[in-house]
């Protein structure tokens, strides 16, 4: 039996953990009417919530509403593909020939084909750069004895559906490096580099064959105020804006056409390595945008099977550095394995059904994309907590919480940015929170938000 003196300690302990949270909350009610009462928020939405640990609620400002979340929408497609996929989930590249091979000459074509792979040609990974691709994949050509191919050079960029980017990105995203679309075969994270002087385009890093542009670029300011337009297939690309005189800028865009990019790198690197070719380079996608019948990769005659990084590794770029083609890559795989549609609205579904059964009310969770860059998603402050409260609960939580950048407050948490908007969601302590405001019209929007999360410290 206890003694009195424990339940009196044990009394205690609890009645100062609700002083502490009578406090706490407290702090956080007046710094969100300061917020509030600011010129900057007149016409701003908010929504605040706050839990302990164990779920139970702290505080909350609106904590139902449904918001524009931007990039912190991330939580919930990193999470449903951790426990959805696996963490040891892996992409794989097959490349594979059809016809006959006599004497080191292939009388038919070379496919490469791909389950949608976000990180082949990746920078971001050791052992899986563009060149360790090229190199495995003239290794295995030579190995087989090929010194010449007379058909073509195939991609087949199939097992998604024709749409690369969700409906609702807006325009002036689409075209820059953070819009990239989902391709079957991505390449490069689907990004090209130029490199400009001025409003002088001196050269690309990646060969984008048909592709003619349009320079509105001015000179002056002292940063990149440049934008890129262009689309999925596109054959025009506008780039306008400002850039500093007498500097040598990197402008970042979206790949209108990665699979063709692919395609025309392999064609330079057989003719490097001594490998005669002299067929054409065909997308699937280019055949099916030309009306013609698409190429079928053959069954066997496998050369090279080329395995991804685990998700897990790309779980952290998509956290920490908010890369959005992985998310949207996350939302078709999960459709595509686990509904055999490799498409947005399949995925898109997937995902709220998945976060629905986990008890979050559907009414709060109105997903529009993988990657928040959509201002047609409406998440509220509350579902986000549940969505962080449940992936604490699970083995795959080291993880996910790897990928939580430290912001510039200290905390360790998941941001997310869009014009007017700003959002954080993540764990301090003892707390689970998330917070997101719409329409703030001040130019210090981070800061406004700390005040209010520095009240958890």
């Amino acid at each position: 039996m206890k003694s009195i003196k424990s339940i009196v300690a044990a009394g205690a302990i609890i009645w100062c953990h609700v002083i502490s949270a009578q406090t706490v909350a407290t702090k956080l009610d007046q710094a969100v009417k300061n917020l509030m009462d600011t010129p900057a928020a007149y016409s701003a939405n908010l929504s605040v919530y706050v839990s302990d640990e164990n779920g139970k609620l702290v505080y909350e400002y609106n904590g139902n509403k449904g918001l524009s979340t931007a990039s912190t929408q991330k939580i919930f497609t990193a999470a449903c593909a951790l426990e959805t996929l696996g963490k040891e989930y892996r992409y794989t590249t097959t490349v594979s020939y059809s016809g006959n091979l006599s004497q080191g000459s292939l009388s038919g074509s070379l496919f490469v084909t791909s389950n949608g792979d976000p990180t082949l040609g990746s920078w971001r990974y050791e052992s899986y750069k563009p060149e360790n691709f090229k190199e495995k994949l003239i290794a295995a050509l030579q190995e087989k004895g090929i010194t010449s191919v007379d058909g073509d050079l195939v991609i087949d960029d199939s097992w998604f559906d024709f749409q690369t980017v969700p409906g609702g990105w807006p325009w002036n995203d689409m075209g820059n490096y953070y819009g990239a679309g989902v391709w079957g075969v991505n390449w490069r994270e689907n990004q090209f580099d130029l490199k400009i002087r001025g409003n002088e385009v001196e050269n690309s890093n990646v060969d984008m064959p048909g592709l003619s542009w349009v320079s509105e670029l001015a000179v002056g300011g002292n940063s990149d105020q440049s934008l890129i337009f262009t689309a999925p297939h596109s054959e025009a690309a506008l780039i306008s804006g400002m850039l500093p005189e007498g500097k040598t800028m990197k402008v970042s865009g979206a790949n209108p056409n990665p699979p063709l990019s692919l395609g025309t790198e392999i064609s330079g690197w057989l003719k490097s390595a001594g490998i005669r070719f002299n067929g054409n380079i065909i997308t699937t996608s280019g055949q099916k945008l030309k009306g013609e019948k698409t190429a079928v990769v053959p069954k066997g005659n496998v050369l090279l099977l080329y395995a991804s990084p685990p998700l897990e590794k790309m779980i952290y770029w998509l956290m920490r550095k908010s890369v959005n083609l992985y998310g949207e890559t996350f939302v078709k795989t999960l459709a595509r394995e686990k509904t055999g549609e490799g498409s947005f609205d399949a995925g898109i579904r997937y995902m709220k059904n998945f976060w629905k059964g986990k008890g979050i009310n559907a009414a709060m969770i109105n997903f529009a994309d993988g990657s928040g860059l959509s201002p047609q998603n409406y998440v509220s402050a509350r579902a986000e907590v549940q969505a962080l409260l449940y992936a604490r609960k699970q083995p795959w939580f080291d993880v996910f919480y790897e990928g939580f950048p430290t912001q510039g407050n200290g905390m360790k948490m998941k941001s997310g940015t869009m014009k007017d908007t700003k959002s954080f969601a993540g764990y301090y302590k003892g707390y689970t929170f998330s917070i997101i405001i719409n329409n703030y019209q001040g130019s210090n929007i981070s800061d406004a938000l700390y005040k209010i999360l520095n009240t958890l410290k």
